[in-house]
């Protein structure tokens, strides 16, 4: 009896899962195609001479068992931090061990190792830090000033008081659980930032992916439970209490994000499934309301194939697989809500530095007294940057040579927009000239540059999205194609959600279940996002 095929469009995280999920529980064979020289879709980690970056920064947490199981399997836990710094404290290592047994990994040893890490994030206000979520501290109160304060205090209450609005917009979204004041002073710019447009005029179905649960309330109560849990043995690594946003404690692979997808794809290999870089999949062949199989280009001969498959999983932008299809076999309306899909490019210049100009004044010990951060959201208005993340701090294996820094400032584009069509140096010399202007490093210390560019990394919530419900409908009555991950759904998916979204795919495949509407449940669900009534 001949195996079953699925023929899967990318080697991202969704697409590499759904094809270790096919492997490990069936006889279908998954055959994947990636038009990149590398494996992890945005979880990739770019080596630049030895120093890594990880675009966007990726925490390893989920409340999803499943997915931090998968995680530890492939990537172990450190046996032992590696030293005692801020990132890799022995108080945040005995809290992960506390939730799965440490492994014999040592990180000076092996390079096969998920790190214990702590998150440290600040907001960059008025050349001023904010704890990121912001808290009620002393140092905010006092950095705010007592005018501001009662501003926020009474704008707060005002919106608690009225009745409430509706959520028409991520705008309505924000000062229903913040107030107008806050929201202004730390959400408005920022996402103006990262989206292109005011809050005004986004949907709300951010906000509700990503800070659903997220309140005052629910800040001032995770602060008190962190005074009276200060010094408590043990934790559970996965955190199930915590809403996602306030997650302080999470995994990381010593060498990025993208070593733990390389790994996957390596096992992907070893069981049989077959993986082909360099594969640009340029049509979905269609027959009979069911996705036959694919064209592909070879990106290095220029030479274009046909391959056969019983099975289609989609992680390629909505948009471009919609326009893969033959025009006959698509209706003129989802041709048309899948064309006006928008989403939003992003730009990574890395610096790599002698030293930073602005000094670690937090009590937090540091590798080199460098600021403590994993990312720093610029939330000032005169300059484009949108957040700085400090390398060393996701893990000091990420930079070749210890004493120096390696930063990441990240920039909000849409391809083919001014700021993108700027050249590689022009770009460096902008970010330089902010680094230099917001205090954080002179353009004298810099050592070397580079420039990563993202190509639809965000999916958004404008456009013609109101009506995706149109594309689902049409791509879900095709039997056996199934959307999957961030750009597969159009969807604003962290990683585990895209990982979810392949498993439960793989599952219906194997039972052969050919309803998709589980699938589109991840990150929906009550009990992931810790909603459960008790």
């Amino acid at each position: 009896m001949n195996k079953k095929t699925a023929l899967i469009i990318g080697a991202g995280p969704a697409g590499l899962t759904c094809a270790l999920d096919l492997l490990a529980g069936s006889d279908i064979k998954p055959v994947i195609f990636e038009a990149d020289v590398q494996p992890g879709g945005i979880s990739k980690t770019v080596n630049y001479k030895g120093n890594r970056i990880d675009i966007g920064g990726h925490r390893f947490f989920s409340k999803s068992d499943r997915v931090m199981d998968r995680w530890l399997d492939t990537l172990p836990l450190q046996s032992a931090p590696a030293c005692d710094d801020l990132a890799l404290g022995r108080d945040i290592f005995t809290s992960f061990a506390a939730g799965k047994t440490a492994g014999s990994a040592d990180p000076e040893k092996t390079d096969g190792v998920m790190l214990a890490r702590r998150r440290v994030s600040h907001i960059l206000f008025g050349r001023k830090f904010y704890t990121y979520p912001v808290s009620l501290s002393a140092e905010t109160v006092r950095n705010l000033g007592l005018v501001r304060m009662v501003k926020i205090g009474l704008s707060y209450m005002a919106a608690k008081a009225a009745p409430i609005r509706p959520e028409n917009s991520l705008e309505d979204f924000f000062i229903n659980r913040f107030g107008r004041e806050l929201y202004a002073t730390f959400f408005e710019d920022y996402t103006r930032k990262v989206w292109g447009r005011p809050c005004s005029q986004l949907k709300p179905e951010w906000g509700a992916q990503r800070v659903k649960g997220l309140s005052i309330m629910g800040v001032l109560l995770h602060a008190v439970k962190k005074i009276f849990s200060a010094g408590a043995a043990g934790g559970d690594i996965r955190q199930k209490d915590t809403e996602t946003t306030l997650i302080e404690r999470y995994l990381y692979p010593k060498y990025g994000p993208g070593q733990l997808w390389e790994r996957t794809a390596e096992l992907v290999l070893e069981k049989g499934g077959e993986l082909h870089y360099r594969r640009r999949v340029t049509g979905v062949l269609l027959k009979n309301g069911r996705a036959e199989g694919l064209k592909v280009l070879d990106l290095e001969t220029n030479t274009e194939s046909e391959v056969r498959g019983d099975f289609v999983v989609s992680t390629m932008p909505v948009r471009e697989l919609i326009a893969a299809m033959p025009e006959s076999g698509v209706p003129q309306n989802v041709r048309e809500v899948a064309a006006g899909l928008e989403y939003r490019d992003f730009l990574t210049a890395g610096f790599l530095l002698r030293r930073l100009k602005m000094k670690n004044t937090s009590p937090e010990k540091t590798v080199n007294d460098i600021l403590p951060d994993t990312w720093i959201y610029v939330q000032e208005r005169d300059v484009l940057m949108g957040r700085i993340q400090i390398f060393n701090n996701w893990s000091p294996y990420l930079v070749a040579e210890p004493g120096n820094v390696w930063l990441g400032t990240e920039f909000f584009a849409n391809e083919g927009d001014d700021f993108w069509r700027l050249s590689d140096r022009e770009i460096s010399a902008i970010a330089a000239g902010e680094l230099e202007k917001i205090g954080v490093a002179d353009r004298a210390d810099i050592l070397d540059s580079t420039i990563v560019r993202s190509r639809k990394t965000y999916p958004v919530y404008y456009g013609t999205y109101e009506r995706f419900s149109e594309i689902r409908e049409f791509t879900d009555g095709i039997a056996n194609l199934f959307l999957i991950g961030r750009n597969g759904m159009h969807r604003y998916n962290n990683m585990d959600h895209s990982m979810l979204s392949a498993m439960t795919a793989a599952e219906n495949m194997m039972a052969g279940v050919a309803g998709k509407s589980n699938i589109w449940a991840v990150n929906t669900e009550q009990e992931y996002h810790e909603e459960k009534k008790n």
